[in-house]
């Protein structure tokens, strides 16, 4: 069965692309406020939801080196010299058939899944594993993690629940630590059984899979997708600046956790960056975290690292709710309160809602210490016309006086 389109920009982002088809959603976004061009320009400043973590500490802990994250996307644009390094393209491949339905001939692109036409994947990936690079503050949260790049969907949708399914296989064949599935079934439709059974059988083998919630939650929409809803996938919802569930971000007792996914940064194929929103854009903001746990306890299980993810995110209650699962991910305590593994998260009490990062707006492209330089010289250049504005009065009024004197 085809994938139906995701609604947002991407696949699973927030850019709404209409849903058309059955089984699996085209990769998850909806529409970002600007237009996307490949190559595009640099984002210069730190990106809001990298400024709410403290990257040198948590650096400090682990980088993901040695560990292998599965992108099944719409390919990985290794072009982008963030993710040049990043991406092996000897572990990689296409799945995309050669011909559609009507048996007109589809643009795959290269065989080793190098190719990305959307900017979906490379998205993704980036946000994942992208390189530090001079000129911007964009970097990935496990910039020494190694990407696999499996393109198995496209622009038109014509990945198929059975070719993710053989994605999955892959990516298990391939000796993936993550595997990151950024895309839903559509209309909540349940895929036929070899989907369940290749999840299954990439958890048997230890691997820690991440999916998209989804993003049809306006006006408070709960439905279960899939791969998301699967028993032991880690589902990701998306959240806002503000630490609360983003509007779109599809809820239910399914959800495990949620991430940024709302003005997300990150690279495009050819070079440079863009902003898109969606659940697409958070689920690899969690498999960044697994990837740096990964590498820091190899012994631990894949429960065990999904546990200690859900463990140590910002909770506004004590336990589980069905907006943002656990919380929202916060990736130095995962990597800092990790004295023993555990096998489930558990409520915790006496938590109060974490305060949320307040960075300069995104078209900015300013760092917090550049906001704090900026605002300090309107204040000072604010006092200066105080003062001359104050003295100036005092000179008027005292020539009036002269005047009426004389």
């Amino acid at each position: 069965m085809p994938y139906a389109r995701h609604r947002g920009a991407g696949l699973l982002g927030v850019m709404v692309v209409t849903a058309t088809t059955t089984v699996m959603g085209s990769p998850a976004a909806l529409a970002a406020g600007d237009q996307c061009t490949f190559p595009n320009k640099k984002y210069e400043g730190r990106p809001w939801a990298l400024q709410r973590v403290l990257l040198d500490e948590l650096w400090t802990q682990s980088k993901g080196k040695g560990v292998r994250v599965a992108v099944i996307d719409t390919g990985v644009d290794t072009t982008n010299s963030q993710l040049t390094s990043a991406v092996d393209a000897s572990l990689g491949t296409n799945l995309l058939p050669t011909k559609d339905d009507k048996g007109e001939k589809i643009d795959r692109g290269r065989p080793d899944g190098t190719t990305d036409t959307v900017g979906h994947g490379t998205r993704v990936a980036g946000i994942i594993a992208a390189r530090p690079a001079k000129g911007t503050g964009f970097v990935g949260l496990a910039p020494e993690a190694t990407i696999i790049p499996i393109k198995q969907n496209d622009a038109e949708g014509h990945g198929t629940a059975g070719t993710l399914a053989d994605a999955i296989r892959h990516a298990v064949a391939k000796r993936a630590d993550v595997i990151n599935i950024s895309q839903d079934t559509a209309d909540a439709v349940e895929p036929t059984p070899e989907l369940r059974q290749e999840v299954e059988a990439a958890l048997a083998r230890g691997i820690v899979v991440v999916a998209s919630a989804g993003n049809d939650g306006m006006g408070g929409n709960v439905k279960p997708t899939y791969p998301a809803s699967y028993k032991g996938v880690l589902a990701v919802a998306a959240s806002d600046r503000n630490n609360e569930r983003a509007a779109f971000s599809q809820s239910g007792d399914f959800v495990g956790v949620a991430a940024p996914g709302v003005d997300m940064i990150s690279t495009v194929p050819k070079g440079g960056h863009c902003s898109d929103n969606g659940t697409s854009f958070s689920a690899p903001y969690v498999a960044g975290v697994a990837a740096l746990i990964k590498a820091k306890h190899q012994d631990w299980t894949a429960r065990e690292i999904v546990a200690q993810i859900e463990q140590t995110a910002e909770r506004s209650i004590a336990g589980h709710d069905r907006l943002v699962g656990w919380g929202v991910v916060d990736p130095v305590a995962a990597l800092t309160e990790d004295d023993h593994p555990i096998e489930s998260p558990s409520a915790r009490e006496g938590l109060s809602k974490a305060e949320a990062p307040t960075p300069a707006r995104l078209d900015l492209g300013e760092t917090a210490d550049e906001r704090n330089i900026r605002l300090a010289t309107y204040a000072a250049v604010g006092a200066a016309v105080l003062v001359a504005g104050t003295a100036g009065t005092a000179v008027a009024v005292r020539d009036a006086r002269r005047r009426r004197r004389a």
